[in-house]
């Protein structure tokens, strides 16, 4: 796209999100079922939509029809509340197939926890009652040209009986599809608040101009807010979750490492698949069969050990928050949850990345063939693991360990 007003006009011809009935689920064993019949939809053209960036409407609808988006509802509000463990698993298994489908309800289960962290008992009970129904939530909280991720342009003014948002987003996953977005603003006072936004609000354009190499059907692009009416109901002041510790960058980190483990899965699987089916020995080896080869052979047993290493950290990472969940949070319980997430996302980040790049080496050249679109394993990995950088998860691990800092409250740890 030349320019964000054709973006716009691109948009603008988007089909709406449906909003057809969506069934609780009621139990953790329900919930792996749903995205295991998920993932078997959504891989049978994860390539082809990566390749020609068709985004994945019927499969988000069938995300969301399934139950799978209220999973994390409180069982206070009708949810049910499954263990952190299994929302890991979920995302995980979801993104084997296909890490964009992942990634664009991933915002959903942050904002989730945010709203019960820092909403009144009225504003919890009417969102959550929405997710239930099969709304779906889209982010509208990053912008570029800031000094970093926390600073925020956009603002929230006072008007009348309700307010009103200007600004402009970016890496807004999960908004095209959603039927709330909700907007990070600075209101009158300085402080950050979360506005939720109806789609079709007049001065709410939702621009589909993403056009990263990875991920190319998040549609993780541009939100454009002119003097855009909120209700004061629909404004949570969710500046007040950082006065006490929280879990909010470890729920959300650990959804983000799920994503990584699950784009290591694909990667893996298709290795060992175009290998068994389609890569020709090398010379040397003397073998009939690329997999009797020794070297491949070794290469993908030690591909397979570092993932099962990060798949049990990332368990392991799920169990520490369902425990710290359980009972009162402290400054302490937090921080372990953090850093559980922490050493999850280094060894998640670390698989996604080796294992689509070693790929090629092992399938051969004929796996860099653009019919296969195999590079959306290494795509998708390199653009996804930047969300934050790997070497400040080692740096808060070592911390916490060496002198005993806390980690810093935010999503992003």
């Amino acid at each position: 796209m030349s320019s964000l007003a054709d973006a716009v006009v691109q948009s603008d011809l988007d089909i709406a999100p449906l909003l057809l009935p969506a069934q609780v689920l009621r139990s953790d064993a329900q919930a792996i079922k749903a995205a295991q019949e998920l993932a078997q939809v959504a891989r049978l053209q994860a390539a082809k939509r990566d390749q020609q960036r068709k985004l994945p409407w019927s499969e988000i609808e069938q995300f969301t029809r399934s139950g799978l988006g209220s999973i994390a509802i409180p069982r206070e509000y009708g949810g049910p509340q499954v263990s952190f463990v299994t929302v890991a698993e979920v995302f995980a298994i979801i993104s084997a197939a296909d890490p964009a489908l992942g990634q664009i309800p991933q915002n959903q289960f942050g904002i989730i926890n945010l709203v019960l962290g820092s909403a009144t008992q009225a504003q919890k009970k009417h969102l959550f009652k929405t997710v239930l129904e099969g709304w779906r939530i889209g982010n509208a909280g990053p912008e570029r040209g800031t000094k970093n991720t926390l600073e925020l342009k956009a603002r929230i003014t006072a008007r009348d009986e309700g307010f009103v948002l200007n600004g402009q987003k970016f890496y807004s996953t999960g908004a095209l599809f959603a039927h709330w977005v909700a907007v990070k603003a600075l209101n009158d006072d300085g402080k950050q608040v979360l506005a939720f936004v109806r789609r079709g609000t007049p001065g709410l354009r939702i621009v589909d101009d993403w056009s990263g190499f990875g991920q190319r059907t998040t549609a993780s692009g541009t939100i454009v807010l002119n003097n855009v009416q909120v209700d004061a109901d629909l404004v949570i002041d969710n500046w007040k979750i950082n006065e006490k510790p929280n879990t909010q960058g470890s729920i959300s980190q650990l959804i983000q490492a799920a994503i990584d483990a699950g784009i290591a899965r694909g990667a893996i699987d298709d290795a060992i698949e175009f290998v068994k089916t389609r890569a020709r020995p090398w010379v040397d080896a003397n073998v009939e069969r690329a997999s009797d080869d020794l070297y491949v052979i070794a290469d993908i047993g030690k591909l397979k050990i570092e993932l099962h290493a990060a798949e049990a950290l990332l368990r392991k990472a799920g169990q520490v928050l369902d425990q710290v969940s359980a009972a009162p949070l402290t400054a302490e319980s937090a921080a372990r949850a953090s850093i559980a997430v922490a050493e999850a996302k280094v060894l998640t980040t670390e698989i996604a990345l080796q294992a689509s790049e070693k790929l090629f080496e092992l399938a051969g050249s004929r796996a860099t063939l653009a019919e296969f679109n195999l590079d959306r394993h290494w795509r998708n990995a390199r653009v996804h693991t930047l969300h934050d950088p790997v070497r400040w998860k080692y740096h808060a691990v070592g911390a916490y360990h060496l002198n005993g800092t806390l980690p810093a409250r935010h999503s992003w740890i």
